[in-house]
């Protein structure tokens, strides 16, 4: 667990019959990396999510929420409390979007 996002990308880029060092060269990135990012051992960079979903050509907000989510599953994966803490953070985020919406 924690590497959905690189999963999704190798899938993706093996979908589309893409070679690791075509892909990697179009995000102007070595090919180690990019292996590392598909196998979880690196996480992408934020804007390079943007960069996958084109190159990949792939939406962009289904891949930075596999993003997000392996990022929030770093952080809590230990914690014995996390299903509550990620319970009250939805709450927060969901508080936050409706008084924003006003």
């Amino acid at each position: 667990m924690g590497n959905q996002f690189g999963d999704r990308i190798r899938k993706l880029r093996e979908e589309r019959e893409l070679l690791q060092r075509q892909v990697a060269a179009a995000l102007e990135i070595d090919t180690p990396m990019l292996s590392k990012i598909e196998r979880g051992d690196r996480k992408a960079r934020r804007e390079q999510v943007a960069q996958f979903s084109k190159v990949l050509k792939a939406d962009e907000k289904v891949l930075m929420t596999l993003w997000l989510a392996d990022k929030l599953y770093e952080i809590i994966k230990d914690e014995d409390l996390a299903t509550n803490a990620l319970r009250v953070a939805e709450s927060e985020v969901r508080y936050s979007k409706r008084t924003k919406a006003q």
